[in-house]
Formats: structure tokens, C-alpha cells, sequence
């Protein structure tokens, strides 16, 4: 991509707000014939970053930000015509919503209740899902069909259930590996912090290793028997998708994870942007209906 800028003038602005984290993404039309069809939709993931999530920046701060991220890729800020937004962060959604409109000259999408998702949630009160777990788990849904789980490795670790029909179920909350880790630390007098990475053996022979080995072995724990009694729900022949900061390092591991998709979120808040573009159909499902799609 050096040397020339990306002018194509139906690219799609994602971003995946998190506690932690927003991941950003830009989708363009898939190339055909050595160039982009001008008509076609923004398919094809052609940037993607992850910046920290800072509640306390202003709206310039964040528009400096992430222009400089579109010029380091050669992208024209000026190219995007459509973004969409995935926040579980609420005091920044009205900062993220002003950038759009002043940087990009766009309004968003945000992922909230309203929306369509055409997905049914069956969730005793729908609204308190959150946007994530139904963005992942549309797209889970999408790209491997269902029966099916994704484990999001975030803050928060999420395991989120979908239906042979595409019903989200819900799932399981439980604290991030991060957090686990942040704890052990804070509350001891006299462990130090550690990176968090797989020992190279379980019985660490320095408080470093033992640390380590805690910490990996005790969270693969976790997922693998919250994924067992979930595989017993749900059946055997569930796929079970996982994605977020440290899926490759859990998932390379665990008994049950048989996929890893780093862009997971990204591509399903492009499919959701797609189901409420102009021109398509209402027969897709909100996300605070807990029915089937009308």
C-alpha cells in the first residue's frame, strides 16, 4: 500500500469500543478484475488498529488519532461513507458520535436496541446484552453456522451461545484473564507482575514460572469446563469460536476451541451495517425483539 493513497469512495469505517481497548477496521469493496467494483459493498478488510480506550480524551484528541492512523495506512479519511460503531463504553459515545460528524462528516451507527441485527434474542430483558456479544455473535453465526459459542477474550471473558436456528441464548460472564492477573498482583505483597504467556513447563521452579503457570493453566481451566457444560446444553457438534486479545493464546490450548478469528467483531458489525443500509429489507430482527425475524 506505499506510494499511493486509497481513494475508494464506499469504504467502511468499524469500531469495536471496549473497556480496555477500541479496535478499528476498514472495510473496502473486494477487488475485481485489479480494481474495486464501484458499486460493490465494502466487503473486504483493508487497515485494522487497536488503540487504548480512554474515556477522558476530547473529541479533537480522538479525530487527531485517528487520522493519523488512516495516513499511516495511505487511506483518505474523505473515502468513508458509512461507520459503525460496537461501545461498551457509554460516556464516550457522544465524544466517538461528534468525530464522526466533524472528522468524517458521517453519522454513525451505533449497535443498540433498534437496530437490526436479524438475529432473536432471548435474553429476559434484551437491552442488557451486550452490543459485543450480539455483534459476535452474528458474525459467528454468519461465517460457521450454529449450533455454536464464541468465547470473546476481552476485560471480561464472554462465552455467548447461538441456536441451530440463529437465536442468541446467552451465556457466561466471567473476570478477564487481565483482571485475574491485575488482582494476584494488587493484593500480594510480594508477587510481581508477570506477562501473561504459556510456562514452558506447569511446575514453575521460580516464583516468575509458578506465576505464570497459575495464570495460564488455571484460566484454560476455566474456559475448558465452562465449554464442557456448555457442549453438554447444547450438543457435541457446537462449533465453538473464539476471539479478542489472548484467543490465540488460550485457544492454541484448549481442548474445545477449534477456531480463532482475531476480526470476529469487525466483520460483524460490517454485516450488521449491511442489514441496515438503505434499501434492505425489515424482515431482519431487532436487537431488543426477542422473536423470530417478522
Amino acid at each position: 500500500m506505499l506510494g499511493f493513497r486509497m481513494t475508494w469512495n464506499r469504504m467502511l469505517l468499524v469500531l469495536d469500543v471496549g473497556n480496555t481497548n477500541t479496535v478499528l477496521g476498514v472495510f473496502a469493496p473486494a477487488a475485481i478484475a485489479g480494481g474495486p467494483a464501484p458499486a460493490a459493498p465494502p466487503e473486504q478488510l483493508v487497515a485494522n488498529w487497536r488503540v487504548a480506550t480512554i474515556a477522558t480524551q476530547t473529541v479533537d484528541e480522538y479525530g487527531v488519532l485517528f487520522r493519523n492512523l488512516f495516513a499511516m495506512d495511505n487511506l483518505e479519511v474523505k473515502s468513508i461513507r458509512g461507520i459503525v460503531i460496537s461501545s461498551v463504553v457509554p460516556p464516550l459515545d457522544s465524544t466517538l458520535r461528534q468525530v464522526c460528524e466533524r472528522y468524517f462528516h458521517s453519522k454513525p451507527l451505533f449497535i443498540e436496541p433498534g437496530v437490526k441485527t436479524g438475529m432473536p434474542v432471548h435474553y429476559d430483558n434484551p437491552a442488557e446484552v451486550g452490543a459485543d456479544r450480539i455483534v459476535n455473535s452474528v458474525a459467528a453465526f454468519e461465517k460457521h453456522g450454529g449450533p455454536c459459542i464464541v468465547v470473546d477474550f476481552g476485560t471480561a471473558t464472554t462465552f455467548d451461545c447461538v441456536s441451530a436456528k440463529g437465536e442468541y441464548e446467552g451465556g457466561v460472564i466471567c473476570p478477564g484473564l487481565g483482571i485475574s492477573a491485575d488482582a494476584l498482583f494488587e493484593r500480594t505483597a510480594r508477587l510481581p507482575r508477570v506477562d501473561i504467556r504459556k510456562p514452558p513447563r506447569i511446575i514453575g521452579s521460580t516464583t516468575v514460572g509458578s506465576l505464570q503457570s497459575g495464570l495460564y493453566y488455571g484460566y484454560l481451566g476455566l474456559v475448558d469446563g465452562i465449554l464442557e457444560l456448555l457442549l453438554g446444553e447444547l450438543g457435541k457438534e457446537t462449533r465453538v469460536i473464539a476471539t479478542g486479545g489472548l484467543a490465540s493464546l488460550i485457544g492454541s490450548g484448549s481442548k474445545y476451541i477449534k477456531h480463532v478469528d482475531d476480526f470476529l467483531t469487525l466483520e460483524g458489525l460490517r454485516i450488521i451495517w449491511q442489514r441496515n443500509a438503505p434499501g434492505k429489507s425489515s424482515v431482519t430482527s431487532k436487537l431488543s425483539s426477542g422473536n423470530q425475524p417478522a
